[in-house]
């Protein structure tokens, strides 16, 4: 087989990206390719069939839900008690880029929900360094692997050797984690190129990333929230039909959403705070990379003792964490939520949605994190 040589990466042409998405283009430049025009979506439990029909989840977006005035109302009250945390998280996980990576480094968020993560970092940054960082957005899918196009784009804008630093929202089970470790070991295999797969997140509940800011699993506004709090984004999409060999892989853009879009209050919010948490962020950065964390996966542990709880045979249907309960609650088709206990003031918006949708609710002792979601089986149960 012919190794394609660094010239001809170079060389290869990639599609411009488009304008996209309800950030500021200072913030962001999303490196997708626009889709709005298409029908993609599916009513939750057609897709629910789909995916456990072997149809992989980027080829269809779930239907965008409309949260009630309540849940909302919930939202405003959560970015409100926890943006300076927020606010704390990111700064750190900034602090330990700029010692780990200089001022040099590209941030690359992995689309959806690292993007409003990558932003903070960037804002921070900027803030403190007086450092503009290049920041993208690209996607990322399990079981699919990153857009291999964007990487080339960002490569082509900024040379070979600019470190690229990966960011997303928050950690459950690591799949992310592990998809980007592949993905980086195939791209050196492949151009000679050596990616750090590190991964920085704002929260690392599941224990396996050594850049972030908190290991709390509590709730981060932007898990709240679909595309409202993500630049009006969709999920991302990749089907031969719609993505040819230029381009990045696809997402939506849904500007009807635009009256509903909290994503600059989001992030405006949080940054308001980082002068404040600035000294604090820096002893915490310092401390992390004096005294480096344990990877322990002990997330993934945890799973496996769910797994036998409950005879889940398929390790996917269980998503670990507030973040990915709540996607669960949003957009999948949950069986029932369990909890660490039941006094966890982390868990507010879940009892809230997990009411609205009739879902049970379950203590289970010794969860390293505050809550899981378990997808309906469409078999029945969670199996």
């Amino acid at each position: 087989m012919n190794v394609p040589t660094i010239e001809s990466v170079l060389k290869r042409k990639v599609k411009s990206p488009d304008p996209l998405g309800s950030y500021d283009p200072s913030d962001v430049v999303f490196l997708l390719k626009d889709l709005s025009n298409i029908q993609l979506e599916k009513e939750t439990g057609e897709r629910e069939q789909a995916i456990q029909s072997g149809v992989h989840y980027s080829e269809m977006l779930p239907v965008e839900y409309h949260p009630t005035d309540e849940y909302i109302e919930l939202f405003h009250d959560t970015l409100a008690q926890s943006a300076e945390k927020v606010a704390l998280a990111a700064a750190v996980v900034a602090e330990m880029i700029v010692r780990k990576r200089g001022l040099d480094t590209v941030l690359v968020s992995l689309a959806r929900a690292g993007t409003p993560i990558g932003i903070l970092v960037k804002r921070y940054i900027s803030m403190k360094y007086n450092v503009d960082m290049p920041h993208y957005s690209i996607s990322i899918i399990r079981g699919k692997g990153i857009d291999e196009n964007a990487i080339l784009y960002i490569w082509q804008q900024h040379g070979l050797h600019a470190p690229i630093q990966f960011i997303d929202g928050w950690t459950g089970k690591g799949a992310i984690r592990k998809v980007l470790v592949e993905a980086c070991e195939s791209l050196n295999e492949r151009y000679g190129i050596r990616l750090d797969d590190d991964l920085a997140v704002l929260a690392d509940p599941g224990q396996c990333s050594a850049t972030y800011g908190t290991r709390e699993d509590y709730l981060i506004p932007s898990a709240c929230l679909n595309s409202t709090v993500s630049g009006l984004m969709s999920r991302t999409v990749l089907r031969d039909d719609l993505i040819g060999p230029e381009d990045f892989h696809g997402a939506k853009w849904y500007k009807e959403w635009a009256s509903s879009d909290l994503s600059n209050v989001f992030v405006d919010k949080v940054s308001d705070y980082f002068a404040k948490v600035e000294q604090e962020a820096s002893l915490q950065a310092d401390e992390a990379l004096a005294h480096p964390p344990e990877v322990t996966w002990q997330g993934m542990q945890d799973i496996q003792s769910i797994q036998q709880a409950f005879g889940i045979g398929d390790v996917n249907l269980i998503k670990p964490g507030i973040g990915e309960t709540t996607r669960v609650l949003l957009r999948r088709v949950p069986w029932k939520i369990l909890i660490d206990r039941p006094n966890n003031p982390n868990l507010r918006h879940i009892m809230l949605l997990a009411q609205d949708r009739g879902v049970p609710v379950e203590v289970f002792p010794g969860l390293s994190y505050s809550c899981c979601g378990i997808i309906q089986s469409v078999k029945g149960g969670g199996e």
